[in-house]
């Protein structure tokens, strides 16, 4: 079960007043309980940073100018190509080999025209990220390798600065908050509560598994409401859950999130990451008497459409919201045999796997998951 959701204080103090053009353009919200025109003064004195000017980054700056955030700080080093236009929607044709900071500011100012807009084209790494973000009163991470959102999320630990986390890979998407200080009464959770150190191996990439445009705007779009709940102190952000979107069958779902202490996460190992197990090597061992224990981490509707002969099914939503009882329930089923997680493409067995591995089950996971499965699919033996 999910914590209960826990409203916040305001990030920033109001502005003293809007201009005659800018409340008359944001009148809507004005009248928006309880936003109403308090909120929209706050929305004018914050300052967010956006990571990334891509597919998720597109909605989040265009939603956010056009909801009179004060100040937006976009940073990207990269330029357009024709293969983003597809979800990228800040671009156009004219902008192709173009600095997509440049379509950023240019979008945000016809939105907004008040707003200021910090173009940053620098690629943000582990020695400069502190600085980049540095006065951001809430940053938003679109980025696009693991390697940039550890640096990202490593720099708003020691800031102390909320960062709302979205990814999209495929059809499956998550939308979460992280943040190392928050007000009294609610709870520190990081992005190494999600993946501990080496847990997230290597993630493919948008080149190589593809990626839906449609969801990449929704994604984008709810960042920037977290973004806003935060800085106006309304509602309750998503601090401490993961909103789980299934774009391919229309589902959403949350599963709760618990930070360790920051002591705890010091004193834990650095990992290397799950080994990883070719598909030819499992399917040569399945037919022998000590065959691995094949644990599926994907959703029900996932499983009901084919799995792996004798997989047990223990969604990855279910492994993380109580490790205890899900990985009981593998330690029992394995009786001693080796295990081996699997999952659509190997994004979330991993996952699996460390979660497994911190609770003493040293498991691996699939190479490449179940789309390069050499063997038929079958009708899952146990379902939840």
């Amino acid at each position: 079960m999910s914590p209960t959701p826990v409203p916040l204080p305001p990030l920033v103090e109001p502005v003293a007043a809007l201009s005659a053009a800018e409340s008359a353009r944001t009148a809507r919200h004005h009248v928006l309980a309880p936003l109403g025109e308090l909120g929209q003064r706050r929305l004018a004195a914050a300052h967010v940073a956006i990571v990334g000017a891509g597919g998720l980054g597109s909605p989040a700056v265009l939603a956010l100018a056009a909801a009179g955030v004060g100040t937006l700080t976009v940073i990207d080093d990269d330029v357009v190509e024709t293969s983003n236009l597809q979800r990228q929607l800040l671009h156009r044709m004219a902008d192709v080999g173009r600095p997509k900071v440049d379509s950023a500011a240019r979008a945000a100012a016809d939105l907004a025209p008040e707003g200021r807009v910090r173009s940053v084209r620098e690629r943000l790494t582990p020695e400069n990220a502190a600085r980049l973000l540095a006065g951001a009163h809430v940053v938003l991470d679109g980025s696009d390798t693991f390697d940039t959102r550890l640096a990202v999320a490593e720099a708003c630990d020691v800031l102390g600065v909320p960062l709302v986390w979205g990814t999209v890979q495929g059809f499956d998407a998550q939308v979460t908050v992280f943040w190392s200080a928050p007000p009294a009464g609610a709870a520190a959770v990081r992005l190494s509560d999600l993946y501990p150190a080496g847990s997230a191996g290597d993630v493919p990439t948008c080149a190589q598994v593809g990626v839906l445009g449609s969801l990449c705007l929704q994604v984008g779009a709810l960042m920037a409401t977290q973004a806003i709940t935060l800085i106006a102190g309304i509602g309750a952000p998503l601090l401490g859950r993961i909103l789980v979107i299934d774009g391919l069958r229309a589902t959403q779902r949350e599963v709760p999130l618990r930070g360790r202490s920051p002591e705890a996460a010091v004193a834990a190992p650095a990992a290397s990451g799950p080994a990883r197990v070719p598909p030819a090597e499992l399917a040569g061992a399945l037919g022998s008497p000590a065959a691995p224990l094949v644990v599926d981490v994907r959703e029900p509707d996932e499983v009901r459409a084919g799995t792996i002969a004798g997989a047990l099914h223990v969604p990855l939503g279910e492994l993380r919201a109580d490790p205890g009882a899900a990985t009981a329930r593998v330690r029992d089923a394995a009786d001693g045999r080796p295990v081996v997680v699997v999952c659509l493409s190997g994004v979330r067995s991993a996952e699996g796997a460390a979660l497994l591995a911190a609770h003493g089950i040293d498991a691996r996971t699939l190479d490449g998951g179940i789309r390069t499965w050499p063997e038929p699919l079958v009708e899952p033996a146990v379902t939840t």
